[in-house]
């Protein structure tokens, strides 16, 4: 007996016609940026051996990916992460290649999330990879094409929350903690979560380090932020950073994003991977980070080749929910015309259907067997014309016959 063949897996589900067409403009606006800007694409397999994530399993926790096995008993994953297997690619097969290398993608990824959590475990993803370059040029060039890209979807209503990883691991490296305990302190202070925070960091009462770290999440806002930053200083590194992070802040705002970007140095997300700033890009209305990107430059190491890197992703899920709830410019297009074939002249037909299409569009070849049904589906569909195909064309107002 069957149970499970007319429902879809947890946490995917079937994507029909408005749900498609806006997937594929979303693609097009930012393919068509990408490539503007000298980004290549490329395409990696939708499964992947496990070992290609296993060094970051922080990052990549078994239970989060979908495994397999082949025929030769290994295990393989569909590859939850995109960045992950263009390092792999850079690594084996772009060595002899002129740096930097620039990349985008399109394809999916498959993350198995809490039941219930309303996420999905396929998600559509864009993005690029710039690789082979550590300078701050390289990382004001892709933040400001994450703006671009999101200014591409919504003009007007979006933010970017700009920060730096460095900050926290080096206050984190200050304090005498293992793993978890460093791990923890980094969620408390990513989920704001201000309570636990406290608690916790209570256990290392008279470290300077400590005392930054309950302030970090706090730390939200515009320019100001950088002088309460100041005060925490507690190693010559960290005013470096905030120095740093503020010429790519005032860059960013003679770009014209300055009223777009926002400084959160509670910004900490996957702490083991990246290596310097870090960004994420919001619409108006979506709670959840359309854009996460950022520098790490230890990632391609794990492959044998010591390269910086830096570049982001743009989950087209959230995109796509976003314009369905704001925008009616993006709607499946109707067919402006039907094309009967009597009996006889069904391949003539199939040829006038042809004909109209570079007049007008989107055209429909009937497959009815009768005029009356033609004419009967056409009114249903709100199709404008139908046009007969036999010895003559007779073209047919669904309203009215004219010769």
């Amino acid at each position: 007996m069957k149970i499970y063949d007319k429902i879809t897996p947890e946490g995917t589900r079937d994507l029909l016609f408005e749900e498609c067409q806006t997937i594929r403009w979303v693609t097009a606006q930012l393919a068509e940026e990408f490539k503007s800007r000298g980004y290549g694409e490329v395409m990696t397999p939708s499964i992947e051996f496990f070992d290609v994530f296993a060094a970051n399993s922080t990052y990549f926790p078994q239970e989060s990916m979908y495994k397999l096995i082949d025929n030769k008993g290994r295990i393989i994953v569909l590859r939850p992460d995109m960045t992950t297997p263009i390092a792999r690619l850079t690594a084996t097969r772009m060595k002899n290649q002129t740096f930097p290398l620039r990349f985008y993608y399109n394809g999916k990824v498959h993350r198995v999330t809490p039941s219930h959590s309303g996420r999905s475990d396929e998600i559509f993803q864009m993005g690029v990879e710039l690789i082979g370059a550590n300078t701050s040029r390289s990382d004001l060039e892709v933040i400001a094409l994450s703006g671009e890209c999101l200014r591409r979807i919504n003009p007007d209503a979006f933010r970017i929350e700009l920060g730096h990883i460095g900050l926290f691991q080096g206050l984190v490296k200050q304090l005498e903690a293992d793993d978890y305990t460093k791990e923890e302190i980094r969620r408390y202070i990513e989920a704001k979560n201000y309570g636990a925070l406290n608690a916790l960091l209570d256990k290392f009462e008279g470290n300077p380090a400590a005392q930054a770290l309950k302030k970090l999440p706090s730390l939200f806002g515009g320019e100001e932020v950088f002088a309460q930053a100041k005060e925490l200083s507690v190693t010559e590194d960290f005013s470096d950073i905030l120095d740093y992070l503020r010429s790519v802040y005032e860059s960013l705002g003679r770009l014209g994003l300055k009223d777009k970007v926002i400084i959160d140095l509670g910004l900490v997300n996957q702490g083991n991977y990246y290596t310097g700033v870090i960004f994420r890009g919001y619409l108006e209305g979506i709670g959840e980070p359309l854009v996460s990107g950022g520098r790490y430059d230890n990632l391609l190491r794990d492959f044998g080749a010591d390269l910086a890197a830096t570049g982001f992703g743009i989950d087209i899920n959230l995109a796509v929910k976003f314009l369905l709830k704001n925008h009616d410019f993006i709607r499946p297009t109707q067919s402006k015309a039907i094309v009967f074939g009597r009996d006889g002249y069904e391949t003539k037909a199939i040829e006038y259907v042809k004909q109209l299409i570079p007049e007008l569009g989107q055209c429909e070849l009937s497959v009815f067997d009768t005029e009356e049904e033609t004419k009967a589906y056409a009114r249903k569909k709100g199709i404008g014309k139908l046009y007969i195909v036999g010895e003559d064309i007779t073209i047919v107002d669904i309203g009215g016959e004219k010769a």
